[in-house]
Parts: structure tokens; sequence; C-alpha cells
């Protein structure tokens, strides 16, 4: 079976065609760097790295692109209130300056770094940090005026929505109905976006010194690196009514041409009834999910559970049962390894399992009947096999290996334990999240503790 990906801009499956034979530009919204990220938005970037997984099973070549927005995107997602980096240089009591904003920026940027690595996730080829990239923002604007499509208001340099006849084409909406966003008297059209906002500690451009905007980073620094025209955007799907809505109306205002021919987005994660987020205060990080005795594998296991495009209803006791599903699944790989096996061929031979496998992955990255398939043949599926699945999966079942742990680690349980005699629960959760970061659980028994190795 050929891949298949549901397309937003079609709000249909269409068998994915690349532009050109066998290579596949992808760009993925990354992270505004202002503080670190929940596991919530880690959702996003699970369900791309299974896309991008994905389209190496079927022998694509992938030009991975992701940006890092570190100036320029507003408190909220919906375009408006203040730019998210001056609020985390006031939450840090930084002044408010270009080097001041870096250091926040590069600072998160390497937390969010971390927390992709901790989930085995595939870095991508180019990262692109808005910052570096003023040269080609303003070139864009410059393009939308030379168009006719720019105009300017005290605040900013705006889009004139009403002059591109498809804006809003990504939203199941009429354009006319698209809610304002940046509230501006000034402005013509209340849909209109800022392609520019005045500021201060901005940069020079040859309508006044500010920000770039938050879409035209996207715009331009996709382009730059995937051309005029490119295979797959991908993003939440919170991001189709405004962010990617207004990249499209931008790049094919500037280049009369179709921007991306598909547009791919994953759903929100649930927790308590609502979308987590800051603004609802519900969220979590993945380090907090460490100190609770969880392995940032269980949560990739427990995102695999729901397909991309439906919610996934958070909660630990559903993360509990993830952990004990990966940990059998680890627990069948040991026993596997113990097996005498042919090394003369480590590629799995096609067979009845991994024909169904792949064929439920190109059906638009349907993981959860992925994961019911490798159950309902985990009695009799081979070492390769389930290796080649986690070419896709990718809970790292070519790094298990079981052991004893090292004294270092033995010494650190046995603190642990005199902290949690004297109630310190503060400073036993510290060493918690220190053992899993570390690669060991600590579970706490009535026979005492009990450490199991998480193999990453």
């Amino acid at each position: 079976m050929r891949l298949t990906l549901y397309n937003s801009l079609s709000r249909k499956k269409e068998v994915f065609e690349p532009i050109r034979d066998k290579e596949v530009g992808l760009y993925t919204c990354g992270p505004t760097v202002y503080d670190y990220a929940h596991v919530g938005n880690l959702r996003t970037y699970i369900f791309e790295d299974i896309l991008k997984r994905a389209l190496l099973l079927n022998d694509y070549a992938v030009r991975h692109v992701m940006n890092i927005t570190d100036i320029g995107h507003l408190t909220s997602d919906s375009d408006e209130g203040e730019d998210k980096m001056a609020k985390a240089l006031r939450r840090e009591g930084k002044p408010f300056t270009l080097d001041a904003m870096k250091e926040v920026a590069e600072f998160y940027a390497a937390a969010f770094k971390k927390d992709l690595a901790k989930l085995n996730i595939i870095m991508p080829d180019i990262w692109c940090a808005a910052s570096e990239y003023i040269k080609e923002e303003v070139a864009l604007i410059q393009r939308l005026e030379d168009k006719g499509y720019v105009y300017t208001t005290s605040d900013g340099v705006y889009f004139n929505t009403a002059l591109f006849v498809d804006y809003g084409k990504l939203v199941q909406t009429n354009a006319a109905d698209i809610q304002s966003r940046i509230q501006n008297s000034e402005k013509k059209n209340p849909r209109d976006f800022a392609l520019l906002k005045f500021n201060e500690i901005g940069w020079e451009s040859p309508w006044g010194k500010g920000f770039p905007g938050w879409h035209i980073e996207c715009s331009a620094m996709s382009m730059k690196h995937l051309g005029e025209q490119f295979d797959i955007h991908c993003g939440g799907i919170d991001h189709i009514p405004v962010h990617h809505t207004n990249e499209i109306a931008q790049a094919e205002a500037a280049t009369g041409k179709k921007f991306v021919n598909f547009w791919i987005h994953g759903n929100l994660l649930i927790a308590g009834g609502k979308r987590m987020g800051k603004s609802e205060g519900n969220l979590m990080t993945l380090s907090e999910l460490g100190s609770r005795g969880f392995h940032p594998m269980d949560y990739r296991y427990l995102v695999m559970t729901a397909h991309y495009r439906s919610p996934l209803l958070f909660s630990l006791e559903a993360l509990s049962a993830a952990k004990s599903a990966r940990e059998r699944l680890y627990n069948v790989v040991l026993k596997l390894q113990k097996e005498p096996r042919d090394k003369t061929n480590e590629v799995p031979r096609a067979n009845k399992f991994t024909g169904q496998f792949l064929e439920a992955i190109n059906d638009d990255l349907n993981t959860p009947k992925a994961l019911a398939l490798l159950w309902d043949n985990i009695g009799s599926v081979s070492l390769k096999d389930l290796l080649w699945t986690d070419k896709v999966m990718g809970l790292g079942l070519n790094k298990i290996k079981e052991e004893e742990a090292p004294e270092d680690i033995k010494r650190l349980v046995e603190e642990r334990e005199v902290l949690r005699r004297n109630k310190k629960w503060k400073e036993t959760d510290i060493l918690r999240r220190d053992l899993a970061e570390k690669g060991w659980i600590v579970e706490d028994t009535p026979e005492g503790p009990r450490l199991k190795r998480v193999f990453l």
C-alpha cells in the first residue's frame, strides 16, 4: 500500500507524491523558546517524528527544516497581545535588549532539544532561528509591498487580506468569518495580520525599527531552505486558523505559486477536560513526568495509542498503562535477545506481519492499529521484525540491554532512602528525577526501593 496522508488543505486522505522523485521537503513549526515545552507541545513533535520515520521507511530522502521562534510570536496564538520573548524578559528580570532576548532563547532552545533527544526524536537537518533570517524576512515583506499587498499603520506593517482572493482556504469557513487577531482601529480589515511590528529594540527595516511577524518568519525560512514550493508543512491544529492560514496567504501572494502540497496537523492533548496549556494551568513537562517515575518512552508510547488527528486524553492512569505496555515490550526484546538467532541477515524478510504493519502506518500513520497488530503477533514475531517496526515507533528497542546498577546509582538510591525516612519529599523527588535522567527508574515497594533500567 502506498503512503496516504490526510491533507488539511483538501480535507481528505491523498496518496503522497513528492514534487521531486523520492525526495521530500518537510517543514515543521518549531517552538517559541520563551519557556520550557510541556508534553502537550511535545505530542506534535512525536507525531511529526513518526511521519518522518514513515517517509524514511518508504525509501524517501527527507530534508527536514524546523524553526526556532526567538522573536515575533505574540502571547496568544490568535495573534494578539505582547511578544512572548518580551514577556520572558520581564518574567526573568532581564533588560529589554536583543542580547538578553538571545540569552533567554538559547537557554530554552537547548532545553527543548534535550526533550527531543529524550523522546528519541530524529533531529531536523536544519534548525532556523528567526532572528538569524531578518534579511530574508524583510525581503519577503518587500516582495509583498511591490505587489501591493502591504500597508503601514502607527504600530506596524500589515498584509491586506482583502486583496488575496483565496484567503482562508485552509480554514473550513468563509474568509469574512475569520475573526480579528490584533485589535487595531487602523487596520483596513479585521483579519489583516502584522508582517512587522514596530519596536525600539528590534531591527532596522525600510519601514522602521521592529520585529518581523511570526508568520513571515516561517514562510521566509521554509522558502529559503526548501524552495518556493515544497511537499509537507506540519504543526498543531491550533495553527490552522491563524498561523498557517497567514503563511499561505503571504507566500502565495508573493510568489504567485502554490506554497505547500500537503498540510498535516496533529490534534491536541487534553488534560482535565481542557487543552493542555499555560493559560489553562494544567501543563506538565517531561521532567515532571520523570520525577513521578515515568520514562520519556512511556509518554511516546502513550502518544502512539491515539491517532495523531484525534484528541489524546492525558492522565497519569493512562500514562501508567502505557508504561506497563512499554516495559512488557522491552521484556519481550530482552527475552528474544537471549535466543539464538541468524546474524547473516539483519533485515527482516517480508511477511504477513510486516506487510500489515506497514499497511497500517501507510494508512495516514495509523499507530493505534500498528500497535494492535504488534501485540496480536507478539508471540510469534522475530527480533528482526521488532527492530524493524521500531524504525517507525522510535521506542529505542535497538538500545535495550540488561545490566545491573553501577555503584554510583546504588549510592543515589541509598541517599534517597535516607531522605524518604526523614520525610524530605522535595529532595526525594529531585533525586528520583536525577536517577531517571541517568536511565534508572526507582519504584518504592513495601520491601524497599526497586531499580529498573530504562535503557535510553
